[in-house]
């Protein structure tokens, strides 16, 4: 199993802190999560229905032909890689592990490189993933670019599979309304945008006869029924959805702000997360746990990623810890 962030439990018992005394910045999910009501007792105690009305608000909110819902991105991410015969994966590094570790234990041949290797060479791969925005390092793409790699791999039978799970805060720049194409492949998570990790829920955009071959795979009944009730509602709530961009945004520039202020100039990032790449990340990870602040460790390359404190005062709080560190710029 691979390392992920959000390990709070594990760092309360490593530090001997209780966990309520920490701020937790290890994950990209925001914390300006969609406000859950109260969910009927007879959604716990039917099974889940698929035409209780999710997949027409669903495709509504993220501009697809066709959806398939999941138990968040990483089924799909694990079923995929099945629906293939051994081919020649080409994944960007650095970016979420699952990913090339799902193409490496189907058989495939998986080779990690930056994007700009993957979309200039092209020709060399059957399968191509990218994430957009990407996780940790923030990489963005120009659409005609994501268009024209696509277009070489599926006028060979490939696929271009792109991960949107950080996309919600930027939406224009999704590609769910061209993945009724053949040979792409778009995914989608509400875990980050939502706050709504512990739902285990998310989508995949792609022409409906790949959806059908993976909804084979995955089975029936492949999102449970209360997350079905709740994003019905939550994918239709366009007044919050306005209002959480525009907190992602300004959040984000905060942190980034405090981070370049005490000489942490971030790398990379995202409207859900700042990424500074040094060598002394894990210096800096240890003594932020020491005082309570948790943030996700990548040791390839050394790095750190920072998660949107809550509120106001949890930025105060990590502004006071990084002015303890003495930390001056940033070594090249």
């Amino acid at each position: 199993m691979l390392e992920h962030g959000g390990r709070l439990l594990r760092a309360a018992q490593t530090y001997g802190m209780a966990p309520d005394a920490w701020l937790d910045l290890s994950t990209g999910i925001s914390p300006f999560g969609w406000p859950v009501p109260p969910i009927p007792a007879s959604v716990w105690q039917r099974l889940p229905e698929d035409d209780d009305g999710l997949m027409e608000v669903a495709c509504a909110y993220y501009g697809a032909k066709h959806l398939l819902p999941v138990a968040g991105s990483q089924a799909a991410i694990q079923a995929l890689p099945a629906l293939r015969q051994a081919s020649r994966i080409g994944v960007i590094a650095p970016g979420y592990k699952e990913h090339a570790h799902a193409w490496r234990r189907t058989g495939h041949v998986v080779e990690t490189v930056p994007a700009s290797v993957l979309l200039a060479e092209a020709s060399r791969f059957d399968v191509i993933v990218l994430i957009h925005p990407n996780n940790p390092a923030g990489d963005r793409f120009e659409r005609a670019a994501l268009l024209a790699c696509h277009a070489s791999l599926a006028a060979r039978g490939g696929w271009l599979l792109v991960d949107e799970a950080f996309m919600d805060a930027t939406p224009d720049d999704s590609l769910c309304r061209e993945a009724h194409r053949e040979g792409l492949i778009v995914l989608r998570s509400v875990g980050k945008f939502f706050g709504l990790a512990g739902a285990r829920a998310g989508f995949v955009a792609a022409h409906p006869t790949l959806l059908e071959r993976l909804r084979e795979q995955l089975g029936p009944w492949t999102l449970n029924g209360p997350a079905r009730h709740v994003l019905t509602q939550a994918l239709a709530d366009r007044v919050w959805q306005s209002s959480a961009r525009e907190w992602l945004h300004a959040a984000s520039d905060s942190l980034a702000a405090v981070l370049s202020r005490h000489g942490l100039l971030p790398t990379g990032g995202s409207a859900f997360f700042q990424w500074w790449q040094d060598a002394r990340a894990e210096h800096v990870h240890v003594a932020l746990a020491k005082q309570g602040i948790l943030t996700r460790l990548f040791n390839a390359p050394a790095s750190l990623r920072f998660g949107l404190p809550a509120d106001a005062s949890a930025l105060q709080r990590l502004d006071r810890a990084l002015g303890t560190l003495n930390f001056k710029e940033s070594s090249p």
